[in-house]
């Protein structure tokens, strides 16, 4: 749960812990985490002026002209590191980017997730709670991604050999405030998840960044390397980030209507209309690599298909069963973002997304329950079934003529990420790969 703690909780608790070093965190635009740390001397002056930075050196940020930015750590994000050595101890903060003035920077991505939430309340709306799952894979090392178990869905010893890695991550996550609601070895080998349980936007994406530092800090010192990468191995499952999520105004779930079939209220229907509608605009954002495009393809278990359901595991956006007396546990989750996303973009576009269906009064189609992957696409075409873009510079290029995106992002990250991503696309079709000298050298 959020604290609300405040500049001088901080320092009391900095002193009563022995704190010495306190780690300063944000994320450039595509979500990669920057970090510099501060001694327990200077948080004062941190907390009070923030600490200045060169901008033009981050991805996303700042031209060389303009490059002075403040990094103002957020009290509220304070908590100790509990697997660093608790003498001397380590602690971390998020922090908000200010231009020199002490304006918010339109270039922070965590800065873009607020003005998202503030724009949700002109709805009536409080509460954008979000519950992602996040995939990731175990590997010997970063240099290849050689498994280190054969492991499949919810096996056990011996086969799931990540056991030990997954329950001290979730040790060190619970110490930091992040609850935890299961986790189990995942479908493919050395595959794993861990699923957090529901929080506010803000909050979890601060979370969620937090969790792949600690995954990844947990397995690094065990002599392991866990990736986020969402298409590591050929022939395998991918890793998604499916999302949970609702609105909630007054303290109830927006989403839930007693009287409805499918137990969803107006602008729940509304809200998945709008995702649906804007799918292949979004999915820059929410499948942000190169690489994303190799788990977004038929056959694995990844959506590509821009349909609905509640039992249908092939559907964009499923809808869980509803429970009755769980009416808070009402929601949708959308299920094609994959864990290499910024997740305070990715809240972002899914939320302005719904909330132009909510606006629009766009129509929620009917649902889909069989599995769309094995219909031929004659007959998808006839059902007027549509498909999320099969590569990066086909998602790019819907996110170009985004009206709704270059809102929800405001121009700056638009524009540096439609940037980023095509410098991207570039490298990546001048390379000669392993498939082609294969398969074209002895014959061509």
């Amino acid at each position: 749960m959020a604290k609300n703690l405040t500049k001088e909780d901080v320092l009391k608790i900095a002193k009563e812990k022995g704190v010495r070093f306190i780690k300063i965190w944000f994320v450039d635009v595509l979500g990669t985490v920057k970090s510099f740390t501060v001694t327990r001397n200077e948080l004062p002056k941190a907390l009070d002026e923030g600490m200045g930075f060169d901008g033009s050196s981050i991805e996303g940020f700042a031209r060389i002209f303009e490059s002075d930015l403040i990094a103002k750590p957020d009290p509220s994000t304070f908590e100790i590191l509990p697997w660093r050595p608790q003498e001397d101890a380590v602690a971390r903060m998020f922090c908000d980017i200010l231009t020199p003035d002490g304006n918010p920077y339109e270039g922070d991505t965590r800065y873009i997730l607020k003005k998202n939430l503030e724009e949700m309340k002109k709805f009536g709306f409080d509460s954008y709670n979000v519950g992602p799952e996040l995939e990731y894979f175990y590997f010997k090392s970063e240099k290849s991604p050689e498994i280190m178990d054969k492991g499949g869905y919810f096996d056990f010893l011996p086969l799931d050999l990540g056991h030990n890695l997954r329950r001290e991550t979730i040790q060190s996550l619970e110490k930091m405030g992040i609850y935890v609601e299961y986790s189990h070895h995942e479908v493919a080998p050395s595959q794993h998840e861990i699923d957090l349980k529901y929080a506010p936007a803000l909050l979890m994406a601060d979370n969620v960044i937090t969790y792949k530092i600690v995954v990844k800090s947990i397995a690094w010192e065990a002599g392991a390397y866990a990736s986020f990468m969402p298409k590591p191995i050929f022939g395998e499952n991918g890793s998604g980030m499916h999302t949970h999520q609702s609105l909630f105004s007054g303290g109830k779930n927006a989403f839930f209507s007693a009287e409805d079939k499918y137990n969803l209220s107006e602008d729940a229907k509304h809200y998945i209309a709008g995702v649906m509608k804007h799918a292949r605009e979004i999915c820059a954002v929410t499948n942000q690599w190169v690489n994303s495009y190799k788990r977004l393809v038929p056959g694995y278990e990844a959506p590509v298909y821009i349909v609905w359901g509640r039992r249908n595991r092939s559907a964009l956006v499923r809808v869980p069963m509803y429970k009755p007396g769980k009416e808070n546990a009402t929601r949708i989750e959308i299920r094609f973002p994959d864990p290499a996303c910024n997740p305070y973009l990715a809240f972002s576009v899914m939320l302005a997304a719904g909330l132009d269906g909510i606006k629009n009064k766009y129509p929620m189609p009917e649902p889909v329950e069989i599995d769309v992957f094995h219909l031929s696409e004659k007959e998808r075409r006839d059902m007027g079934i549509e498909v999320l873009p099969g590569s990066l510079i086909e998602a790019i290029q819907e996110l170009e003529n985004s009206e709704l995106l270059k809102n929800a992002l405001g121009e700056h990250i638009f524009e540096k990420l439609i940037e980023n991503k095509k410098i991207e696309w570039d490298k990546y079709r001048q390379q000669v790969t392993g498939f082609e000298i294969e398969k074209y050298l002895p014959i061509l």
